[in-house]
């Protein structure tokens, strides 16, 4: 019972995370509008601004991928897989994150670590003058490891999706 909760839980963290994060799409277009019509109609931008549509950008694609592969919206190269049944569906997506998903997950979580500890404990801020100012740069930094921990998360989901899947499979056969 605790665990279907915790599963619950982690479920609406992610689905939640891809919602707000999603938002920054239209940030974006609303941002580079500005950063267009300023430049053109006078003559002038902020090199701050710029910044944060790329920190922006950064953010929708790191923060939204756990999003993505809950929604099973990834990338994948399917000629076998859209054939399957659901119990080999389930097989396969077992494997692959057993075998990818959280190997790279905890390798970036923990190679990513001591990135962003560095750069909150100098205080970073952009290399450019009128750039980021801190803790903005920390900050987006800290998506990286956000971000790995939230695919770690999303494939403990599936772990338990799939072998959920593959139970109810063999109990069907069973039964037969």
């Amino acid at each position: 019972m605790r665990s279907n909760v915790l599963l619950q839980l982690t479920e609406g963290l992610i689905r939640k995370t891809g919602e707000i994060v999603s938002w920054l799409t239209l940030a974006m277009v609303v941002v580079m509008f500005m950063l267009v019509a300023l430049r053109y109609w006078f003559d002038t931008g902020w090199i701050w601004m710029q910044e944060s549509v790329t920190w922006m950008h950064a953010a929708v694609f790191m923060l939204g991928a756990a999003y993505t592969l809950a929604d099973d919206a990834h990338v994948r190269v399917d000629i076998f897989y859209r054939d399957m049944t659901a119990v080999h569906k389930a097989w396969v997506n077992m494997l692959g994150t057993l075998i990818f998903l959280l190997p790279f997950t905890g390798f970036i979580t923990w190679i990513s670590w001591q990135y962003v500890s560095v750069s909150w404990a100098i205080g970073e801020t952009s290399f450019e003058s009128g750039g980021l100012p801190y803790p903005w740069i920390p900050l987006m930094k800290s998506f990286i490891p956000a971000a790995s921990l939230l695919l770690l998360l999303q494939g403990v989901l599936m772990l338990v999706q799939s072998l959920q899947t593959i139970r109810r499979g063999r109990n069907t056969k069973a039964a037969d």
